[in-house]
């Protein structure tokens, strides 16, 4: 039911108003009235009535003054205009202020009931074209949702639709996806980056347009987020161009899969992972697949990666010469998740016979052969995993140690040792308890406490431990220690 007032410094109209008008009959509550105009905004305020029937001359304030500033707090707000002065001035800056009708007084019920009528008809009509506009707005939402999900995924070629859809092209300064474990439309972002949520499959994404570089205040806004939920996310690195999101998009799924992987909370970001540089990996979508399979050793995702690969193999019509190398770069692969756990290991009957692959008359009978393989490579890695696990382990642990204040990567940590980094994190994880990442972490956070109470101020402290952002130390370390580390150092600096 929509909601009315009536302001008038006659108590008699105030009153006949009130007695006279059916108003439930029109679908409205009149809820209150005033007979001056700093009573009435006080009454709007408390209320936030749909109508004002309002006449001009008040004490305190105006009538016109009146819908002024209620125009300027609630501008879809109707209003009717009663007065006894039918002066040029006053139905001009009636007009002005787009009231729905001027009425002079003495004003009859028929009067008011029509000013009713039509304001009712006002209120529809600007419902219907609200309706419109969100109606328009959805499908330009869903139309732009489509072209960033073709940008990520077909890259170039998809960039003019996406332009012109989004309509402010000349304001962007870069793009940044995050890929999330889950729901993700939480996160709004602020000012300084337009956000898009996409899904694709069970993939949930973010894509940050961003309107300003650099873009550190988004960050902090995002580690903030982070720490008040605890929904996993991976993050790609910035790119200047669009042209360059699907990159960031491959790099934000590889992230968030470390980040299941080691069955992590909150935010992953790829440098974390893989450093500032930009990794290129060299795999196409199944060869990594069945890579992180063997690495995982999840059997059940091997399974699955072997039947999209036979899908893919299926539809690409492929000859037998070409299956063959398809079949054959797989194997190589496999051997050389091998090699990154014994660089000269020698693996009896791991030859790869070429000419009993290539005596094969169907394809089925070449993935039967391909599985077997894998599945014999997997059978080696569970039996030789813990073979290298303590020496490796060992040799990170004093190495970061030795470098915990300077950006540790896991790619660099893992070159380190001689080892994947995949393969690496799962090694550390089972030795330690923890990932690498929650160690540096733990680590760093120690070393601060010590400068602290040492009377160390916090910014020198926030770089010694290896953050450049005090605002982002000053986050991990309240949610490592219950405080932050100002009121650390009060605590315990003894001056």
């Amino acid at each position: 039911m929509l909601k009315a007032v009536v302001f008038d410094d006659e108590h008699i109209v105030l009153m006949a108003l009130r007695a006279v008008i059916e108003w439930e009959s029109y679908g409205i509550e009149l809820v209150g009235t005033a007979d001056n105009g700093v009573e009435a905004l006080q009454i709007f305020r408390d209320l936030s009535p749909d109508i004002v029937l309002t006449d001009i001359r008040m004490p305190g304030m105006d009538g016109l003054e009146l819908i002024e500033l209620i125009s300027m707090e609630a501008p879809d707000t109707m209003f009717v205009v009663f007065s006894g002065f039918n002066e040029f001035e006053y139905v001009r800056r009636a007009i002005g202020l787009g009231v729905v009708d001027y009425l002079e007084k003495p004003v009859t019920v028929d009067k008011i009931k029509s000013a009713i009528e039509k304001t009712i008809k006002r209120i529809v009509h600007q419902y219907e074209v609200s309706a419109l506009k969100s109606k328009l707005e959805k499908n330009h939402l869903d139309l732009l949702e489509k072209a960033t999900l073709d940008l990520l995924l077909i890259g170039e070629n998809a960039l003019e639709k996406w332009t012109h859809l989004y309509g402010n092209s000349d304001l962007v300064q870069g793009v940044t996806i995050l890929a999330f474990n889950d729901k993700n439309d939480e996160f709004t972002g602020n000012l300084m980056s337009n956000i898009i949520h996409v899904t694709n499959g069970s993939e949930r994404l973010t894509v940050m347009v961003h309107h300003e570089l650099p873009t550190e205040p988004i960050w902090e806004t995002l580690m903030e987020w982070s720490n008040e939920n605890t929904v996993l996310f991976g993050s790609g690195r910035t790119y200047a161009s669009m042209i360059d999101a699907p990159k960031s998009y491959r790099e934000a799924l590889r992230a968030l899969r470390y980040g299941r992987f080691m069955k992590e909370t909150g935010w992953i970001r790829i440098q974390d992972i893989e450093g500032n540089t930009d990794f290129t990996n060299n795999l196409n979508k199944h060869e990594e697949a069945v890579v992180l399979s063997l690495r995982t050793l999840d059997k059940v995702s091997l399974d699955k990666a072997l039947e999209s690969f036979d899908v893919w193999m299926e539809t690409q019509k492929l000859d037998p010469e070409k299956a063959e190398h398809e079949i054959l770069m797989m194997v190589y692969r496999g051997h050389e998740v091998v090699k990154d756990v014994d660089r000269d290991i020698q693996l009896p009957g791991m030859i790869i016979p070429h000419q009993e692959l290539s005596g094969m008359q169907t394809r089925e009978e070449m993935i039967v052969w391909l599985k077997g393989r894998l599945e014999l490579i997997m059978e080696w890695l569970k039996a030789n995993r813990t073979s290298s696990k303590n020496i490796a382990i060992e040799k990170a642990i004093v190495y970061l140690d030795n470098n915990y204040g300077d950006d540790v990567y896991l790619q660099e940590l893992a070159e380190h040792v001689g080892l994947n980094p995949t393969y690496f994190s799962l090694l550390f994880r089972e030795q330690m308890g923890i990932t690498y990442i929650k160690y540096l972490t733990n680590l760093r956070i120690e070393h601060a406490k010590i400068m602290l109470r040492e009377g160390l101020r916090v910014n020198e402290v926030s770089g010694k431990v290896g953050y450049l952002n005090h605002r982002h130390f000053n986050e991990i370390f309240k949610k490592q220690v219950g405080m932050t580390p100002g009121q650390y150092k009060d605590k315990h600096f003894s001056r």
